[in-house]
């Protein structure tokens, strides 16, 4: 939990008061790997922070599921746009390791926004950051071969190759298995 404080304090100072308000409303919750922590239809109820994991968020299509980000240790995940609008999502999340996250309600982050004097600014850094991570996905898939975004996910987290099957890597770069294979024989 101290590294959320961490994360925060980069951006604005926390008085003890507000964190011990806003610490009072998180949960940890420790899951299994392949555990969905939000399915299609459902709305998002929580706003989670990863201690220890890695988690995919995908749309299940007919022919095959498609892969469209991955979430980190110390990173936020969400169905965000589903949380901000308390409408069932249209995605899936899913946990690919055994994962630990603190998470916070809906109801409780208004009563953090309501109660505290930092509480706009810490709800802000983490839409700030999952609305980051989204655009700098599309200005990727818009911008680089399929190439480029391989070797810049390779280079950026290159401990993830040994935690998230090669399929979903596939799928998130937006290729087959088949053309990342030939990708990957190209470069190595």
């Amino acid at each position: 939990m101290e590294e959320i404080r961490r994360l925060f304090e980069k951006n604005v100072q926390l008085s003890n008061a507000d964190w011990e308000f806003f610490a009072s409303k998180l949960a940890r919750r420790s899951e299994n790997k392949k555990t969905l922590l939000l399915k299609a239809g459902q709305t998002e109820h929580y706003l989670s922070f990863i201690e220890k994991g890695v988690v995919r968020f995908y749309m299940d299509r007919e022919e095959r599921e498609l892969t469209f980000s991955f979430a980190f240790v110390n990173g936020f995940v969400s169905g965000y746009d589903s949380f901000l609008t308390r409408s069932p999502s249209r995605y899936y999340i899913e946990t690919l390791t055994e994962t630990v996250l603190w998470q916070l309600t809906y109801d409780d982050l208004q009563e953090v926004y309501r109660q505290t004097a930092i509480g706009n600014a810490i709800g802000r850094y983490a839409g700030e950051e999952l609305f980051l991570k989204k655009s700098r996905r599309e200005l990727s898939l818009l911008n680089e071969t399929a190439e480029q975004r391989y070797l810049n996910l390779f280079t950026e987290q290159p401990e993830l190759f040994q935690k998230i099957p090669l399929k979903y890597i596939a799928s998130y770069i937006g290729i087959t298995p088949q053309a990342l294979s030939r990708i990957r024989k190209r470069i190595y």
